[in-house]
């Protein structure tokens, strides 16, 4: 197969179709053909996966600062750095079928993955708990409950069901964002048009100076950050994916327009209602049942897409072939997080792992284009325990984009990864491709 070719990732002998299936979603092996998804599932899984309602905070922070011209410029620029760098890794995924912890292990060595698995399952474990205390908080702030009994109540309830859609896989997440989603589209674009009338149409809206100041760099950084350390794992699902392109083009779908709009209705809210998250938006029009709706079904089915990573990163981690039981472990850990009320302060943490994650990704595409893109990664290949060349390009990586954030230059999650990405390529001549067996 050619460097550029588009075609059906061939599938090693051990993954065949008769060979004995442990995880119907293939955690830490490749999906086979047989297994492999059409575009429209493809699509839907990541739509639903980016259409989440917290990211509508990010655009209520660019609705105060910009008027409406400069603010789609802010969105398009954002969102096309996010979906190019998204598009690339989702374009790996389905040439490889692998996801980014297995990945990892061919840019990092054997052990040396362990440091992504610990990362992107870490992250989305706690992420989880984050979202299973709010589904707590707002349902009582909905019924004017005042008992931690109810809450809690809630969020055990929410949890088993997250971590249920997520042990039944990929086919649970796409059943889920199939029903749900485009209820949710109707009804986000409902709120945007009540909120129009607010202020007068769209004149209206364009008329309306901005109360408050931020920078173009800090503005894309903030766009481009909603989605950028999950956006890396979206391997996870382009996998399935039956050709590259198709991964490309779902992954422009999901993370350019999905998180687009997103952000894009969050603006709207807050300069129209004064709050960008149209759950709240809706509470306050008196609508509590679409409004609960709308947060149930909208954190329902991204909550199990977080449980579903970091079962997949528990899998490598332990190199176990199910994700199950990670997906089990992973949930009680968060939904203890979520009823010890440690949401209030893991999103500042959780939020400056954005800087961290990001280089990962450039180094896996750096190394995927100058090393395995004519071989596939493929099972069985003997591989170092570590590979310092690469992990030393992670760390320094980490270190620029930290750096660039701490002084306020350029976008540091886009820093990290292009970094990454140069010195994975300069340097790939020093790491032998593979070692004695």
């Amino acid at each position: 197969m050619s460097a550029g070719s588009d075609a059906e990732v061939p599938v090693p002998a051990a993954d065949a179709a008769d060979a004995p299936v442990v995880d119907a979603d293939y955690p830490v092996t490749p999906v086979p053909r047989h297994a492999r998804k059409g575009f429209f599932s493809l699509m839907v899984v990541l739509l639903g996966f980016t259409v989440f309602t917290p990211t509508m905070l990010a655009g209520a922070a660019l609705g105060q600062a910009f008027g409406l011209r400069d603010l789609l410029v802010v969105i398009a620029i954002g969102s096309l750095v996010l979906g190019a760098y998204v598009a690339v890794l989702g374009w790996i995924g389905a040439r490889t079928g692998l996801t980014t912890v297995v990945m990892a292990r061919y840019t990092l060595g054997t052990r040396g993955s362990k440091l992504a698995s610990i990362l992107l399952g870490g992250t989305q474990i706690g992420w989880y708990g984050v979202v299973v205390g709010t589904i707590g908080e707002l349902t009582a702030q909905a019924f004017g409950w005042e008992s931690s009994w109810s809450r809690a109540v809630i969020m055990i309830a929410v949890s088993a069901l997250m971590c249920a859609t997520a042990v039944y896989g990929y086919r649970g997440m796409y059943w889920v964002s199939l029903i749900s989603t485009p209820l949710i589209l109707i009804l986000a674009f409902w709120v945007m048009f009540r909120s129009l009338e607010e202020v007068g149409g769209w004149a209206g809206l364009a008329a309306i100076e901005p109360a408050g100041e931020m920078t173009l760099a800090v503005a894309v950084t903030t766009v481009v950050g909603t989605f950028v350390s999950a956006g890396t794992q979206a391997p996870n699902w382009t996998r399935f994916g039956r050709s590259g392109k198709q991964a490309v083009i779902a992954c422009v779908v999901g993370f350019l327009i999905g998180n687009g709009l997103m952000i894009f209705f969050g603006a709207i809210g807050a300069i129209t209602f004064g709050e960008g998250d149209f759950v709240l938006v809706l509470f306050q029009l008196g609508l509590i049942g679409w409004g609960l709706f709308l947060l149930f079904g909208n954190l329902w089915k991204s909550n199990a897409d977080a449980a579903y990573s970091f079962g997949v990163a528990g899998a490598e981690l332990f190199e176990r072939p199910s994700k199950t039981q990670f997906v089990i472990y992973g949930s009680i850990i968060g939904t203890v997080l979520a009823l010890l009320g440690v949401g209030d302060h893991l999103p500042q943490y959780l939020g400056l792992l954005g800087t961290f994650i990001p280089p990962l990704g450039g180094v896996i595409i750096g190394d995927y284009l100058a090393r395995w893109r004519r071989t596939q990664m493929p099972v069985g290949e003997s591989l170092p325990r570590f590979n310092w060349v690469n992990l030393g390009v992670y760390v320094v990586s980490c270190g620029i984009a930290w750096g660039a954030g701490q002084l306020g230059i350029g976008i540091p999650p886009v820093i990290g990864i292009i970094a990454a990405l140069v010195l994975t390529l300069l340097l790939t001549r020093l790491t032998p491709r593979r070692v004695a067996a």
